[in-house]
């Protein structure tokens, strides 16, 4: 029993087991150029579909299977996906159950493939691996060397899980399922409540840019200091002198924050012009459908980190100041005229040129009319964010909540423990003689010769 499980002593009954006692453990199907789906093609699921706790079957790819593969690799109700390898250790590990929803369908080798046995239900399968005592295992045996987090099927094996009767899984899931549903039911709120508020900032947004009319209105391109300027990507170094480099997400949240950076191999000779400027403008060039063309602006120090190619930097000229530029790049129409812009091949992610932003109109009022553009729209902002930062405390307490209703629940402490219940160690105990006995070869029983009778001894009477 390692440290971990002797500080945490279970119930009567309940026993510590790892993965690969109870469930079959297996990678998927690399995708490969002989697998282009033609003929015996099936629904294939990727990374992409897999959550925490849910599927995302809007967009199931297909694959190629030869003779036999099918048999192999088909998902069967109750298979727990789980994520192999994710930049993130937020994301490591996470995992949803596979419920049947697309017949025949397979699954890529970046998924891992975990099938209960009979000594655990798929339900409780799910609920313990996505429960925190499961994700902090995963931080601990995924991380590498790079700073990378992934898992493998030996990995995957290893993770210790607490086990309770059979019986008593059924009760602890049942229990779940009604307490976790009225979490859900509260985050969903949480969620409406937040998009209705960001979509009340963009149409105050817009509304300001409006009333500017009849004032006339120019191209970018007329508007600049000098040429647009893609950034620069280099890859992940843990070298100290490194270079900082933005990430997509300090753009997408405004927050331009070294949690919002990564240090990189970049040349600095050749990066020496990219270095941040309070003032930038930073367009996202390429990125999901709804993200593709949003922006951002710097206001921070100069020199702090420089931006990757998938950013396009902008600086103002003198005619339109960066904050009310960036508040024009930021309203609803010329985001709808940049998404509209983006082109990208079937399945890839779209992308705007700097054409497409140089053509950018934007309304150029006078300096006093500027200033007042931005202040109003500050105004604005400064409500929905404490609003929006009320529903982030809500929000927080909810995880709290629903973390500390799981660890209840593996604790032993969420339903009453039933001494009629067949404790866990008898049944993984019978299910390991099951599987011995399964995997024991057939012996070939020797041909014997009968045996003659021996001789009646004569005794002396």
């Amino acid at each position: 029993m390692s440290e971990n499980e002797e500080r945490n002593q279970l119930p009567q009954g309940w026993a510590w087991t790892s993965i690969g006692d109870v469930a079959e453990v297996s990678g998927g199907i690399q995708k490969q150029q002989k697998r282009r789906p033609v003929k015996n093609k099936f629904p294939f699921l990727r990374v992409a579909n897999v959550g925490r706790g849910s599927l995302n079957l809007a967009e199931v790819h297909e694959i190629e299977l030869f003779d036999g593969e099918i048999d192999r690799y088909r998902l069967e109700p109750g298979d727990l996906l789980v994520v192999e390898g994710n930049g993130s250790p937020d994301q490591i590990g996470r995992a949803a159950r596979w419920r049947d929803a697309i017949k025949d369908a397979v699954h890529q080798n970046h998924l891992i493939r975990v099938r209960p046995g009979p000594a655990i239900s798929a339900s409780y399968l799910e609920a313990v691996w996505n429960a925190p005592a499961v994700s902090a295992q995963l931080w601990e045996v995924a991380q590498s060397t790079s700073g990378l987090y992934t898992l493998s099927t030996a990995k995957v094996k290893r993770v210790r899980i607490p086990l309770p009767p059979l019986a008593e899984q059924h009760r602890i899931v049942e229990a779940l399922e009604d307490h976790v549903s009225r979490l859900d039911n509260a985050d969903s709120t949480l969620d409406t409540c937040g998009l209705r508020l960001r979509r009340l900032r963009d149409s105050a947004v817009q509304r300001i840019m409006d009333g500017l009319a009849p004032c006339h209105e120019e191209h970018l391109e007329q508007l600049l200091r000098e040429p647009l300027r893609n950034g620069h990507s280099a890859p992940a170094t843990e070298a100290q002198d490194g270079i900082r480099t933005l990430t997509l997400t300090a753009v997408t949240t405004k927050n331009f924050t070294d949690a919002n950076t990564k240090i990189t191999s970049a040349d600095p000779a050749r990066v020496s012009k990219l270095w941040l400027e309070p003032g930038d403008i930073f367009v996202q060039r390429s990125n999901t459908p709804e993200l593709v063309g949003s922006s951002a602006l710097y206001v921070g120090e100069p020199n702090w980190a420089i931006f990757p190619d998938l950013l396009i930097r902008v600086r103002t000229n003198e005619r339109v100041s960066p904050e009310f530029a960036a508040l024009g790049l930021a309203s609803p129409k010329i985001r709808a005229y940049y998404r509209s812009s983006a082109k990208g091949l079937a399945g890839s992610m779209p992308k705007i040129d700097q054409g497409v932003i140089l053509r950018t109109k934007l309304p150029v009022p006078t300096p006093d009319v500027q200033l007042q553009a931005v202040e109003e729209a500050a105004s604005y902002e400064r409500q929905i964010a404490r609003s929006l930062e009320q529903l982030t405390k809500i929000s927080i307490r909810s995880r709290h909540l629903r973390a500390a209703l799981l660890r209840r629940a593996f604790e032993g402490r969420l339903v009453p423990q039933d001494p009629n219940d067949e404790p866990s160690s008898a049944l993984l105990a019978r299910v390991a003689a099951e599987r011995a006995d399964t995997a024991k070869p057939a012996r070939r029983r020797a041909s014997r010769r009968p045996r003659t009778a021996p001789a009646q001894q004569e005794f002396d009477v």
